[in-house]
């Protein structure tokens, strides 16, 4: 088990701070290339956000495009993002992303035990030129954790919340229409009864889930091909200061429960500790609804504190806060889970289902509930700017609630009882009464839903038109006719959650090169530092087009990264190696 270095000083030629699929993509690519490569992660278990993720991947012309049937076309996937970036767009980069993602996906597929599956997701903007809907987001395929032998135990749990008693669902559209049609389709009832029998055994003999799906099974996969290729990943240890020795760094000091020891790397260090998501302070800058006295949550791994960001700059780098939405913005839900813990709900699925709407405090609807959870909360930042919080309420009545669930709260015949003992889910007989223990102006939502029921009850949204895109109707219900995103709130009981802000990772971060060197502030390559995953700013400029935008170049610019530092491409010369007894004589 590489939990623990054993020695008080170390040497190879990469070292890579992070074992998340940025960290763990770019050590396996330059192992691969013939580096020996050491990885040290602050938190106790490796995996990082990408662990709690969908394990999807964006990779426009991937070799998994055509099972599907898709159409599409590299000049296509270009002007999708030049419209998507906008102001932003990186022409260099994204050149770089369209070359290498697709080879980077054959290169796992290849040479490690990483395996991806293609879903059905549509762009989630696809009417926008160059957008399409299909073809373009792949899956991590399931993996029994198993094959990980004694380090079973260190790969990261999924997030608690997105679970059922342990178990994950697929990321895929199919897997989870069985669970909301269980009470209503043989069929679904049967698929459901297997999952769980199996799932139960897994519990009673192994204390966890060991069939993993989603970012779960890409970090354990990620994991596995690094311990194959003797890629030590040693847990509980976190990067304190970066170690230069003539203008060049070339290792860092790292501190466990043993101490402190230095890690010297005669190529050099890659960042990838995940970005600033728990970072109070950058937060706060990057963050409008911070800015302005409000609050936030986020469900990603509470290591992720912008150490990266913090050590590049503390070697001359400069991380500038550029794009309007700093982050992937997420909104979640606060869930009690007994015992005084807290856990965080990022609200997926229920608010592209019929019969569900979402309104401020005002008692107003604000943009179509059925676009990206980023579309969504970026609404909800602005929708909020004059109020004093950040924060929507789902709401929707007695049969939709049955039918759909609502946040947290799982569809009938799950009992509801303790999510209105604990407050989670609020209740009224009427409309106003439910306002009333929201704090939602009353007079307002009454009029808010009779106005959104007079096109709700002919399939239409006349509002926000609601499920005119491929992308609404993927995660709504096929069942409701005519539009499987739009139906009618009929009569009482009425229920809400009141959801708030979060996210699933930051996109502002270090400015690196296409190769993923760490750009000082005068825009030259600080010699033997990298930058990949979330530390590295992200090619998005902000924007969140399709499932899978950040782990698909993740993992792309971690290929690219990891050849680069190891010299595959004769085009790029290999950074200088440096003697690592000098480096040590320094820092001595």
């Amino acid at each position: 088990m590489d939990a623990r270095p054993s020695h008080a000083s170390l040497d190879c030629d990469l070292l890579v701070i992070g074992a998340g699929a940025g960290g763990l993509s770019t050590a396996i690519t330059a192992r691969k290339h013939g580096l020996d490569v050491i990885v040290v992660e602050k938190a106790e278990h490796f995996g990082g956000t990408t662990a709690f993720s969908g394990g999807v991947l964006w990779i426009p012309g991937n070799p998994h495009a055509g099972r599907n049937g898709a159409l599409d076309s590299r000049e296509a996937a270009r002007e999708y993002l030049r419209n998507e970036t906008g102001a932003f767009f990186d022409e260099a980069a994204i050149e770089a992303f369209l070359d290498s993602a697709p080879e980077m996906v054959e290169f796992f597929e290849r040479e490690t035990a990483v395996r991806f599956v293609p879903t059905l997701y549509p762009d989630y903007h696809p009417t926008v030129p160059g957008g399409v809907e299909l073809g373009r987001s792949i899956l991590a395929a399931p993996y029994d954790i198993r094959a990980l032998g004694e380090n079973m135990s260190r790969l990261r749990p999924p997030l608690e919340t997105i679970t059922f008693i342990g178990m994950m669902f697929n990321s895929s559209n199919a897997d989870l229409k069985h669970f909301f049609n269980a009470t209503r389709s043989l069929k679904s009832f049967v698929y459901v009864a297997k999952r769980l029998a199996t799932h139960l055994k897994e519990l009673l003999r192994y204390r966890r889930g060991i069939n993993v799906t989603s970012g779960n099974a890409l970090a354990a996969r990620l994991a596995k091909s690094c311990f194959d290729l003797g890629i030590p990943i040693h847990t509980g240890y976190a990067a304190r200061e970066l170690l230069e020795s003539d203008g060049r760094i070339g290792g860092a000091v790292v501190a466990g429960k043993d101490g402190e020891i230095q890690i010297l790397a005669r190529r050099g260090v890659v960042l990838a500790c995940g970005g600033f998501s728990h970072d109070a302070a950058r937060t706060k800058e990057a963050y409008p609804h911070l800015r302005r006295g409000g609050g936030h949550l986020s469900p990603v791994p509470a290591g992720n504190t912008g150490d990266g960001l913090k050590m590049a700059e503390s070697v001359g780098s400069r991380v500038d806060i550029r794009y309007p939405d700093s982050a992937a913005w997420m909104p979640v839900s606060s869930v009690p889970l007994g015992d005084g813990r807290t856990g965080v709900f990022p609200h997926l699925l229920d608010r592209y289902k019929p019969g569900i709407i979402g309104v401020t405090r005002r008692g107003v609807r604000f943009c179509n509930e059925s676009e990206s959870y980023h579309d969504v909360g970026a609404a909800m930042i602005r929708a909020c700017a004059d109020e004093p919080e950040t924060a929507m309420w789902l709401l929707c009545d007695q049969t939709t609630l049955a039918k759909y669930g609502l946040g947290y709260v799982k569809p009938a015949p799950m009992p509801v009882g303790r999510f209105l003992k604990n407050g989670y889910l609020l209740k009224g007989n009427t409309l106003a009464e439910l306002a009333e223990k929201a704090g939602i102006d009353a007079a307002m939502l009454v009029r808010t839903v009779a106005d959104y029921n007079v096109g709700a009850v002919r399939g239409v949204d006349l509002q926000f038109g609601r499920g005119s895109t491929a992308f609404n109707r993927y995660l709504a219900d096929p069942g409701n006719k005519p539009n499987p995103c739009v139906a009618p709130i009929g009569k009482g009981p009425y229920y809400a959650v009141k959801v708030v802000m979060g996210d699933l990772g930051t996109f502002d971060g270090i400015r690196t090169n296409v190769t993923g060197q760490v750009l000082a502030d005068g825009g030259q390559p600080i010699p033997g530092l990298y930058a990949v995953g979330n530390d590295r700013a992200s090619i998005m400029g902000g924007n969140y087009p399709g499932a899978g935008i950040t782990l698909g170049p993740i993992m792309t610019f971690g290929y690219i990264t990891g050849r680069h530092i190891a010299g595959a491409d004769r085009a790029t010369a290999a950074a200088p190696v440096t003697d690592v007894h000098e480096v040590r004589a320094h820092v001595a």
